[in-house]
């Protein structure tokens, strides 16, 4: 994306090239800030408890100016607690701020960048009018809006079909689209929820050293992801499982905490260590032969 204006948010361009995560150093107050976070669905009646714990006294920090990746398995909360940063969700108990303010965010709101994991688009206009239209919505002018578009459409490679409507485009088109609808305002802050599915390895490449550059000149970036060698891209990895985070470092010190050569294997070893001890550890050398209620136990 060469020739991109610099954002007002990024770091000044001589002499701070070599300080990393600037962002941080500017502000050191976390973009995003969640501190004892539980967020349960259902409800306790007098007949019984139906209540289920999706998050779970979960706490978070995602410094200024730096990419967090918040990794686990489908399934485990992650997009519950991205709808709960942008406010969508409100939590059961605890605390969210991002940038400094708590949801409904009154005056940072136009600061974030958000992609749904479920596009949200206008299937009836083009792609060159849903930019224009999300554009006019941040309050951008006409003339930025063309100049951002342009430079949008050409990095997720859809500048060839800008003025098609956006039904005739397939699934992995709209996640390209969302992701420039995302970024379109220059945002200090995007959440991304599985930006890269559907995505060929190549653009996945591409939209990553994006990212990266983007991060580097100061903005604040949260992805989810289950493809877990997309996490060793980001400065930051939390990993989320059952509802809670279990470890959250750089990729390079969660390898060195487990004592494995990639992320699966790191969030494998992470997730067994946070569970109890199988039975058949506990269990003597010679053990007795397993009655009904061992069995239970066993399986249970």
């Amino acid at each position: 994306m060469s020739g991109q204006a610099t954002p007002s948010h990024c770091a000044p361009t001589t002499g701070f090239e070599a300080i990393p995560n600037y962002a941080a150093l500017v502000n050191p107050t976390p973009a995003i800030s969640i501190s004892q976070v539980t967020k349960t669905f259902g409800r306790k009646t007098p007949a019984a408890d139906k209540r289920v714990a999706v998050l779970n006294n979960l706490s978070l920090s995602v410094p200024a100016g730096q990419t967090l990746c918040l990794l686990g398995p489908s399934g485990c909360g992650k997009t519950t607690l991205v709808n709960m940063i942008m406010g969508i969700e409100i939590p059961s108990s605890g605390q969210v701020t991002v940038l400094g303010e708590q949801a409904p965010y009154p005056t940072v709101r136009p600061r974030i960048g958000f992609m749904p994991q479920a596009d949200a688009l206008y299937d009836d206009i083009t792609a060159a009018e849903n930019l224009r239209f999300f554009g006019t919505m941040q309050g951008m002018s006409a003339r930025e809006i063309r100049h951002r578009s342009q430079m949008l459409l050409e990095f997720t490679r859809l500048t060839e079909h800008e003025n098609r409507l956006v039904s005739a485009f397939s699934g992995g088109m709209k996640r390209r689209l969302s992701l420039a609808v995302a970024m379109l305002h220059s945002p200090d802050l995007l959440i991304l929820d599985e930006p890269t599915v559907g995505l060929d390895p190549d653009h996945r490449r591409s939209i990553w050293a994006e990212f990266a550059r983007l991060s580097a000149a100061g903005t604040t970036i949260l992805v989810t992801t289950h493809v877990m060698d997309e996490a060793t891209r980001c400065s930051q990895v939390a990993l989320l499982s059952d509802g809670r985070i279990i470890a959250q470092g750089s990729p390079a010190s969660l390898l060195k905490l487990t004592g494995t050569t990639d992320m699966e294997s790191a969030f494998l070893s992470l997730v067994m260590s946070k569970r109890p001890a199988p039975q058949s550890v506990l269990a003597d050398a010679s053990p007795e032969p397993a009655t009904s209620t061992n069995k239970e136990a066993h399986h249970g």
